[in-house]
């Protein structure tokens, strides 16, 4: 077993929705971390046999008739505790101390003081800094042992250390981005008092991941589907440097991809990482199939049902294949597998249409351990280019979400040529990497412009980007007014059919990241 495995910490989740982040800041430090529900027990903990455990925030009050419990018999283990804001309440008001509403809601930055500076878990951090606190409720004692290591003005047990339970709490959120030296304080907690030595790295992952790929492989073969995105493939990558010829991956040509995608998709794999690829050109069938369709849900349907059946047509056609590959990541996992229970809104799991059923295969999820970043780290090291690793998300269904009303090869076209001059000028200009996402969307909507001396009746562009850490939620990102300048006149002046680009300034929610 890697090193990385033997000293895990396990973040222990009673819903938050900065469990993730927790867990990706622990990751972040070089140590594995591995997210459970916080109804396991102390006995399942012992045979994981974690170097420490982090306590997680989430809604509840300690207060509430329903609120989530924790195994009291996990304190007898001897192994080091954090608990953060709800986690640090729990644990308290366990220990016999006193934990009570706030006056009201305390959500913002506050100055820290810390009161005990050798406390390693402020190692190396200076003597007051800002965190950002979010809570109902807090802790006005501490247990029999507790001593104070940091207040604020309004919360005097902003951090606690008990010696007896090994067990250190804050009351603000160290993980998020808005506490200043948040990353040490994590990084204290899992190197210098869990001792873990940092072996999680994309060199380790590859290693451990094509041993377990070979070992689940044998000699059969597998298919993996290309889409595109990077997802699926530092999947293929990672399945290729494991049994080589073994995969081949399938590229279905859906007709609703960006200006040379499938050229530039083709090139990469086969020319460059000498991976075998089946190209299905399916344009003409995808395209017939979503004539005279508008309603956005049915066009999903329509593509999705089109996939499912030139996908499996394809993968029949290949001999001795036994396995499917998919590009599955960790935040896909712990949502669809009942962890986060007690969180206010969870995220449904999106598979690939139910292929595996369908084709009666087995399934190989080589990155189903890793977060988005830890994906890109991988496939760079994988020799990947820059500019495949660090692609914007691109949905599913292509440029179909992207043409409001129906999709014709003449409207494609359009969209195509404005889609390709938003990445240009991105790029140029630096903002490709800053964002989560940008693309043009064409509307159904033509006005009147003026052009040398005619007038035009021509279609509209409205220019999408957004700021995200996950898609789940994202802010409209404010583009410097020369970017917004060039894209607007680059797409008016050498798109013929379009004189109009408006700019969309809607967050998500109350909207969606994509317009259909």
């Amino acid at each position: 077993m890697k090193e990385f495995l033997q000293q895990r910490i396990l973040v222990l989740d009673f819903g938050s929705q900065y469990t993730q982040l927790i867990a990706r800041r622990i990751r972040e430090a070089r140590v594995y971390s591995e997210i459970v529900d916080s109804a396991i027990s102390a006995e399942q903990i012992a045979a994981m046999h974690p170097a420490g455990l982090i306590l997680g925030g989430g809604p509840a009050s300690v207060h509430d008739i329903n609120a989530p419990q924790l195994d009291p018999a996990i304190f007898e283990l001897g192994i080091p505790i954090l608990g953060i804001c709800y986690g640090m309440q729990f644990v308290t008001r366990m220990a016999g101390g006193e934990v009570k509403r706030s006056g009201s809601r305390e959500y913002g930055s506050a100055s820290l003081t810390v009161k005990n500076a050798g406390n390693p878990l402020f190692a190396g951090l200076p003597a007051a800094f800002q965190v950002w606190m979010s809570h109902a409720d807090e802790v006005v004692r501490g247990g029999d042992d507790y001593e104070i290591v940091g207040s604020s003005l309004s919360v005097p047990y902003a951090a606690v250390h008990s010696p007896k339970r090994n067990f250190w709490g804050v009351q603000f959120h160290p993980e998020v981005a808005h506490t200043r030296h948040g990353t040490r304080i994590m990084r204290n907690f899992a190197r210098r008092i869990c001792g873990c030595r940092g072996g999680w790295t994309p060199r380790a992952y590859i290693e451990e991941a094509v041993e377990l790929i070979r070992k689940q492989v044998g000699d059969g073969q597998v298919i993996c589907g290309l889409s595109g995105g990077v997802d699926s493939a530092v999947a293929a990558l990672l399945i290729h440097a494991a049994v080589g010829d073994q995969l081949t991956c399938i590229f279905v040509d859906n007709g609703l991809l960006r200006h040379d995608e499938a050229i530039r998709l083709l090139k990469v794999f086969e020319d460059n990482l000498q991976v075998r690829v089946l190209h299905v050109d399916a344009a003409d069938r995808f395209l017939g199939s979503l004539a005279g369709v508008v309603d956005p849900e049915s066009k999903r349907k329509v593509i999705g049902h089109q996939f499912i059946e030139v996908f499996e047509a394809a993968a029949r056609d290949l001999p001795g294949v036994r396995f499917l590959a998919q590009g599955t990541l960790y935040p896909d996992v712990i949502e669809s597998s009942g962890i986060g229970r007690h969180a206010e809104v969870i995220k449904s799991h999106h598979n690939v249409g139910g292929l595996p059923a369908k084709l009666g295969l087995d399934l190989v999820e080589p990155l189903r351990m890793l977060f988005k970043d830890e994906v890109r780290k991988v496939g760079m090291e994988l020799g990947m280019s820059e500019e495949m690793v660090w692609r914007q998300p691109f949905p599913g269904p292509g440029l179909a979400v992207r043409v409001v009303g129906e999709i014709t090869e003449d409207r494609l076209a359009l969209l195509r040529a404005a889609d390709r001059i938003v990445q240009q000028e991105m790029k140029k200009a630096g903002y490709y990497r800053k964002v989560w996402q940008s693309f043009a969307v064409l509307l159904p909507v033509q006005s009147v412009g003026v052009m040398g001396d005619g007038r035009t009746y021509e279609f509209t562009v409205a220019l999408r980007a957004v700021q995200s850490s996950d898609g789940m939620t994202a802010n409209w990102a404010p583009l410097p007014n020369r970017l917004l300048a060039a894209i607007s006149t680059r797409i008016t002046n050498e798109v013929r059919g379009i004189n109009r680009v408006v700019f969309d300034i809607t967050s998500k929610p109350p909207g969606t990241i994509e317009w259909e």
